[in-house]
């Protein structure tokens, strides 16, 4: 009797091992003003389901094989009051070999959940967005930044180069590469190019907003993940007239060293390195995790249509300026603007460019990246190679009214 007891112990316990054969092994959220993203990673695939619950609104998870731990626990002290859907988060066992996630939420969702394969540095992922539920809300939140009046002529107390020489608000996206769960490249003391870029674009639109006539729009301005397509989606919604995208450049080799500034190539990339580079930013979307079952036949008729010889030639202009800017402050990797099929400078009617500040994989310019005064100067002279763009090239004028100081 006793060894059956044994046995049916002994199976029991088998049973329940091979019920939970994966393990978490980080969990982590991201909360941005666009959506909410929670990725579950572990060392092996995991099987789901998912619904969502009213009043109050809920998000139940239902996930296979693995158990209560540690990295789930501490999943709801992840949670903060300025997620604008998240309230709360609790797990336990709903039935044998299924945890039970429900996610306790601010306001009505639309969620998309998927899986990602092993990818870079992580494992097994599951993702989980939460969008607004509504379109209207949804655009709320990514409602463009308003537009202020702009005057005929500067104030009286102004500088004379101060003076605004358009006749309507000029507006630069500014592109934070990188961000959340896509880390960017990472120097050789730990740096990581998504807070380094993010730092410097703070400063770049700090000092665009200080200029009479002119306006930046960040396409992120936190540490959270954008698809590359939703980035050029953002900076066409609000009808940007130039998309500045800022990065840290990494090579293979540390001795590598430089600043560049690339714009789209119709016809292939200019370097060997051009192509390696525009390969491994494009790899952005793989590492940051988008899901592949999401058809946008928008972004597919816009990256298909390259026809647009004119926006190419004008973001080979503001390159030339900015690159001239930039070589006062640091070595140029090369002399000239380079082109390759960068995924995130392909919206067809606004001159791109992609900024590569410095490599990060150099120790002495990870050094000088993380500099305060250094990010400074690199965002002072990208705004001027944006201004001498200006100057030369004034967009066309826009069919809203230009409010006048009477």
């Amino acid at each position: 009797m006793a060894g059956f007891r044994f046995i049916a112990g002994l199976a029991l316990a088998l049973l329940q091992a091979s019920a939970f054969a994966g393990m978490l092994t980080a969990a982590r959220m991201w909360p941005s003003p666009d959506y909410t993203r929670i990725t579950l990673e572990s060392d092996a695939p995991l099987n789901f389901k998912h619904f969502t619950l009213s009043n109050p609104e809920r998000l139940v998870i239902d996930v296979e094989g693995i158990g209560q731990s540690e990295t789930l626990a501490n999943l709801s002290a992840m949670v903060t009051a300025a997620d604008p859907y998240v309230a709360n988060v609790r797990s336990g066992l709903n039935r044998p070999g299924v945890m039970r996630l429900v996610f306790e939420l601010k306001t009505p969702v639309k969620p998309a959940v998927f899986a990602l394969n092993p990818m870079g540095d992580y494992g097994h992922r599951l993702v989980i967005d939460l969008y607004a539920a509504t379109a209207a809300a949804q655009d709320m939140a990514q409602a463009p930044p308003p537009e202020k009046a702009v005057p005929a002529s500067a104030p009286a107390t102004a500088p004379a180069n101060l003076a605004p020489k358009f006749n309507r608000l000029m507006l630069v996206a500014i592109d934070a590469g990188h961000g959340g769960e896509d880390p960017g490249a990472r120097g050789a003391s730990g740096s990581l190019e998504k807070h380094i870029t993010l730092k410097v674009a703070r400063k770049l639109k700090e000092k665009i907003d200080a200029e009479p006539g002119m306006r930046a729009y960040p396409t992120r301005d936190g540490d959270y993940f954008i698809p590359l397509h939703h980035r050029v989606n953002k900076a066409r919604g609000v009808k940007a007239d130039l998309f500045v995208s800022v990065h840290a450049d990494a090579f293979i080799r540390p001795e590598a060293r430089g600043s560049s500034v690339f714009a789209l190539s119709e016809n292939g990339a200019t370097s060997a390195a051009a192509r390696w580079l525009a390969k491994r930013e494009n790899d952005a979307d793989l590492i940051g995790g988008i899901n592949i079952d999401v058809k946008d036949q928008y972004l597919k008729r816009t990256l298909i249509d390259l026809s647009q010889t004119a926006t190419i030639n004008d973001s080979l202009r503001l390159a030339n300026y900015v690159l001239k800017e930039i070589g006062e402050v640091n070595t140029l990797h090369k002399n000239d603007v380079e082109q390759a099929g960068f995924a995130v400078l392909k919206a067809p009617d606004i001159p791109s460019i992609l900024v590569e500040t410095a490599f990060i994989s150099n120790p002495e310019e990870e050094k000088r990246l993380n500099d305060d005064a250094y990010q400074d100067k690199l965002a002072s002279a990208i705004l001027a190679g944006i201004k001498a763009y200006f100057d030369k090239h004034p967009p066309a004028g826009r069919t809203t009214k230009v409010a006048r100081e009477m």
